[in-house]
């Protein structure tokens, strides 16, 4: 098992922008169409902004037109939890990073059809890495 990362919240603002600490520890949502891996194509994977986990791989990436970043699936089984959020009047399932429990998104069960799932991540939680020797 991937051993937790606990920070106070203090600890948290001096590492990460106002925006990402509003989306990951605040469970704020960016705007549609506003993050900078809505659109993105590299090869690569997605980590975890707070923490470094990786989190989400490119070959999973795919556009589901609703403006957030959208996977079919996480990189692998010990990289997300799901816990049930009933904010806003509705009933979702919010998808956090296991390592640091940092608000990731929300996943839906209007994916395509090799998992059915989406899984539904704001830009300003992850961080992108290049596959090693592309460029």
């Amino acid at each position: 098992m991937t051993e937790k990362i606990q920070k106070s919240d203090d600890e948290w603002k001096q590492q990460l922008t106002p925006d990402q600490y509003a989306v990951t520890r605040r469970q704020g949502t960016e705007p549609a169409f506003s993050g900078a891996y809505c659109h993105h194509k590299a090869d690569g994977a997605y980590h975890c902004v707070c923490c470094d986990a990786p989190l989400f791989l490119s070959q999973n990436k795919f556009d589901s037109g609703t403006g957030w970043p959208s996977f079919t699936q996480p990189a692998n089984a010990d990289a997300t939890d799901a816990n049930a959020d009933h904010t806003h009047g509705m009933t979702r399932v919010e998808v956090t990073c296991r390592r640091c429990n940092a608000h990731l998104g929300h996943v839906f069960d209007d994916g395509p059809p090799e998992t059915g799932q989406r899984f539904c991540i704001n830009s300003l939680a992850l961080e992108f890495k290049e596959k090693a020797g592309d460029k």
